[in-house]
């Protein structure tokens, strides 16, 4: 009886063995796309209130502890039943991730002034409607992403058994989670924990040098993350173009992978912008 207890207890310690060397492997190969995901997530959680930035991060990273509660288990069970329909889900993620890429850049350039009652109907959206609203497109597009970081952890570990499988990817998808939104929830702090600096050192010597440099950099930190967010939407959307469809794998060989990353994410950004202008133009006329 106790050699057998001890005999489970040997293949309990096997089985972690495995899972933390592949888990280990897995966390190497998503390390790219866990940085898009920090990016990405950093700037759609901020520009909030101060006392609505943690609340409002909470409520995304429940939602992204929903998204890979649905992702992992159905993802294991494509791969093992329907293999075709996680490529298909990856490219129709892609396509939104390199629409909203798109849409950033093409807001950002043909950005006209507003006066009059249009800045006013802006300020009457800046409420709770707004909020929920940026907090459910984050979610989204948590989602797209999380669908990325579990697919590429369980190609990593393809060849080991079901039940590694299992404990990898949920080990993965759990690491990803609590690492992302816990270095988001410091970015997103660093103001009120340089006021409070400041505050604490009556103003004076390295304690308020320290303050006033968190207070400056944040704003600063606020739009390279803009625009490295927006960056890895595209470079998001075109890696899984580039690595899901067997054609665009080998155009242009010589070209570096990151360059054509990024100009199959654009191109496919501008034909989704345009659809989907051209399908709510359509769409109109018949109202």
């Amino acid at each position: 009886m106790a050699s057998g207890f001890f005999a489970i207890l040997d293949d309990i310690t096997a089985l972690m063995d495995d899972v933390a060397v592949t888990t280990k492997l897995a966390a190497r190969k998503t390390a790219g796309i866990l940085g898009d995901d920090l990016a990405v997530n950093a700037e759609k959680a901020t520009g909030f209130l101060a006392s609505r930035e943690l609340p409002v991060l909470w409520a995304i990273t429940k939602g992204s502890f929903i998204n890979k509660l649905i992702i992992v288990p159905v993802a294991l069970v494509l791969n093992a039943i329907f293999p075709v329909a996680i490529t298909v889900i990856l490219l129709l993620g892609g396509l939104y991730l390199a629409y909203e890429g798109v849409e950033k850049i093409i807001e950002y350039l043909f950005h006209r002034g507003k006066t009059g009652h249009e800045v006013v109907e802006d300020v009457r959206q800046d409420g709770p409607a707004a909020e929920t609203a940026k907090v459910k497109s984050a979610i989204t597009t948590d989602f797209i992403l999380s669908i990325e970081i579990v697919i590429i952890a369980l190609g990593s570990v393809a060849e080991e058994n079901l039940t590694t499988q299992i404990f990898t990817v949920a080990a993965v998808a759990l690491l990803a989670t609590v690492g992302v939104y816990g270095i988001v929830a410091l970015i997103v702090r660093m103001d009120d924990t340089g006021y409070r600096l400041i505050k604490y050192s009556g103003n004076k010597g390295f304690l308020s040098a320290i303050g006033s440099l968190l207070v400056k950099s944040l704003p600063v930190i606020i739009r390279i993350l803009a625009v490295v967010g927006t960056l890895a939407l595209i470079l998001v959307s075109g890696g899984i173009f580039v690595h899901n469809i067997e054609y665009l794998h080998h155009v242009l060989p010589a070209v570096p992978s990151t360059v054509k990353e990024i100009v199959f994410g654009l191109v496919a950004g501008l034909l989704a912008v345009a659809v989907l202008k051209g399908a709510k133009k359509a769409l109109s006329l018949f109202r």
